[in-house]
């Protein structure tokens, strides 16, 4: 069996158990003895996967895969989350981070520049449309693209005309359910008497 049929094959196994949990299939991949299966929540909805919707998903798909069998030899089975900062690796991909800020590497090593970051705008089966940071708008042949993934800007952006301050320093950790925890240190100067 040809690794595309396998994945196809497994589409159609996971595909009605992620319908039935309100979860969409966003990647399935195999990599060496690894299937991994990677779910979501649909386009638009309030939060990101709970660590208990990827427990039950997974013990439902464990449980299918069991009954059909249908990849030959031994493998790991591993139900994921895309993360944060996701891979974007088809069309589909593409179409659904609309709106987001992405960065992309070129396949073309001589390409300039090679590293490209900006909004999203628009994305088709052959396309995607970004507005760099520059401002500019640069449409790229998604067959073009060597690497792709979401970018997460982290903390709140400097106001326009305001320098960042020297005395604060802020982190943010996002946990797997979207929560965010914000620290905040500030330092002291001492002036030399």
């Amino acid at each position: 069996m040809s690794a595309s049929s396998e994945i196809d094959r497994m589409h159609a196994l996971v595909g009605p158990i992620a319908s039935d949990l309100d979860l969409d299939v966003y990647d399935i991949e195999r990599r060496g003895a690894t299937m991994r299966i990677t779910l979501d929540t649909r386009p638009g909805s309030e939060g990101g996967i709970t660590l208990d919707s990827l427990s039950l998903a997974t013990r439902l798909i464990s449980r299918e895969l069991d009954h059909e069998d249908p990849i030959a030899g031994q493998y790991t089975l591993e139900v994921t989350s895309p993360g944060l900062e996701r891979q974007l690796r088809t069309p589909a991909h593409f179409q659904r981070e609309v709106g987001k800020v992405i960065s992309a590497r070129l396949r073309d090593p001589l390409a300039e520049p090679r590293r490209l970051q900006g909004t999203l705008l628009a994305a088709d089966d052959h396309r995607a449309t970004l507005v760099l940071d520059d401002g500019t708008e640069r449409s790229i042949e998604l067959s073009d693209i060597d690497k792709a993934r979401t970018v997460v800007e982290w903390g709140p952006k400097p106001k326009p005309g305001k320098p960042a301050s020297k005395n604060k320093k802020k982190t943010s950790t996002t946990a797997g359910n979207g929560a965010t925890a914000t620290e905040k240190t500030t330092t002291k100067e001492t002036q030399p008497s």
